[in-house]
């Protein structure tokens, strides 16, 4: 079975609801969402930029290797950029296959290689003012 992929950087905010119809596949025992959010800690939102050509490579590429290693039939990552205000979505992940626990393992492989290595970067807007957060991809001197 030929694995089905999703991927994308968007401002708008994700139709989870059409990427879980899209998992429901023949075969399928198991799909597993991610949904991070921004959080309200000290925070009254977040800037997100990409460098959206490589960006999309990244994600694709984390994505393939997933779908390989964990024999998934679907998986769809889609990352946001923009503006985002408390509570709203910022990366959806959706990963199906046969079992719960390969699902479950690719979804964790796919949000930490996002973590570790796609060029997307974070500005937190709160109380104190606005500052970009260090990521684990950035060079030392920041974006």
């Amino acid at each position: 079975m030929a694995t089905e992929y999703d991927v994308r950087v968007q401002e708008e905010d994700v139709a989870i609801d059409a990427l879980l119809r899209r998992a429901r596949q023949s075969g399928v025992g198991g799909i597993v969402l991610f949904d991070g959010i921004v959080r309200d800690d000290d925070c009254e939102a977040l800037e997100l930029e990409a460098y959206e050509e490589a960006a999309v490579a990244g994600l694709e590429e984390l994505a393939q290797s997933a779908a390989e290693r964990h024999a998934l039939a679907y998986v769809a990552v889609v990352h946001r950029t923009g503006r985002l205000a408390v509570g709203e979505n910022i990366v959806v992940i959706v990963t199906a296959a046969g079992h719960r626990d390969p699902a479950f393992a690719a979804c964790r492989e796919i949000l930490e290689g996002i973590k570790a290595g796609v060029p997307i970067w974070k500005k937190e807007y709160g109380p104190g003012g606005d500052r970009w957060v260090r990521g684990e991809h950035w060079p030392a001197h920041g974006p």
